[in-house]
């Protein structure tokens, strides 16, 4: 039987200007899936909304995003295809709930959002699958000495919790670091302002250089100029972003929320990085204190790190995951 799937994507899927875990996961998936042999049918969820019903197929993969839109959930409910969801983030609401309950199967990128799923919905217990976001192995960044560059990779958004990490490091003293922020500035624009105007009073704007989006050659030498990433999220379903860090051996000093740990993994025991409670200036301050004085510490996390880069799975292995998902509810 030809293998063929309609996926349900956001708008602005490849955006450069947008760019987003989501929005990666879902364009290597349908590479992926395309790689394994899939015709592939994409429309987007504004398409979905003139079109209507999507034609009769065999299954349609719809982005949790998308399934999360009221319009777009009637018109999904309506198709007469077997629906799979790849829910990044719970949004925890009607649509998304409905869209869920009639779903054959749902697709999402940790065993703690798994768990945090089926708290909440725990009918879903037979459906809801696992296929961790895949890393590509670059060229490992060499640090320096000092360990100072300091590098977040996340959206200026309260979520991502830079106002926490603005606050330990105006604790942090004459120590010497800088640090890049790379992520779009343009979803909160007020609050990314409040961050420069903190920074900037706190005395630490010198040093804090916000980037914008970064994709391609741009984003790999921002990782490659880097000592330590830094994410002080309050909530990640996954947080491809230590992965991509730690293809690098770059290691990770985050919160420890959502997937996360998962995401960084452990060595024999040991962890390529620091976790810290989110919400928690003093604690993240303390951990990279800790990084910037001990020169050991940094030693021994950049091995871990470059050991647990030899442990990540590509992309190939979670499209692989994801079209087992599909051939399932089509048998």
């Amino acid at each position: 039987m030809k293998r063929v799937v309609q996926v349900a994507v956001p708008d602005g899927l490849d955006d450069p200007g947008r760019p987003s875990g989501g929005n990666v996961y879902d364009r290597r998936v349908c590479c992926g899936l395309r790689d394994l042999g899939w015709t592939v049918h994409e429309v987007s969820q504004s398409r979905l909304e003139v079109l209507g019903p999507l034609p009769s197929g065999p299954v349609v993969l719809v982005d949790g995003l998308v399934a999360a839109s009221t319009s777009a959930a009637t018109l999904l409910e309506a198709s007469r295809s077997e629906l799979v969801v790849l829910l990044h983030l719970p949004l925890w609401d009607e649509p998304e709930r409905r869209v869920l309950s009639a779903a054959a199967a749902v697709v999402v990128p940790s065993q703690s959002c798994r768990g945090e799923l089926l708290e909440r919905y725990p009918m879903l217990a037979q459906k809801v699958r696992v296929a961790v976001p895949g890393a590509d192995r670059a060229g490992i960044a060499p640090g320096t000495d000092a360990g100072g560059e300091l590098l977040c990779v996340a959206a200026v958004i309260p979520g991502k919790g830079h106002d926490v990490l603005l606050a330990a490091l105006a604790e942090l003293g004459e120590r010497p670091w800088r640090l890049l922020c790379v992520g779009t500035l343009t979803r909160d624009p007020e609050y990314a302002g409040q961050l420069a105007r903190r920074a900037e009073e706190s005395g630490i704007g010198d040093r804090i250089s916000f980037a914008g989006p970064l994709t391609g050659d741009r984003l790999a030498e921002a990782y490659a100029a880097a000592d330590v990433l830094v994410l002080a999220s309050r909530g990640e379903s996954y947080g491809m972003v230590v992965t991509e860090a730690l293809a690098r051996g770059l290691p990770v000093i985050a919160t420890e929320v959502g997937g996360v740990p998962e995401a960084l993994g452990q060595v024999e025991g040991c962890r390529p990085g620091i976790l810290v409670p989110p919400d928690d200036p003093s604690a993240l301050a303390g951990a990279l204190a800790d990084w910037l004085d001990d020169g050991d510490l940094r030693g021994r996390l950049r091995r871990t790190a470059r050991r647990r880069r030899l442990q990540l799975d590509g992309w190939a292995t979670t499209a692989d995951t994801v079209s087992r998902v599909l051939a399932e509810v089509t048998r």
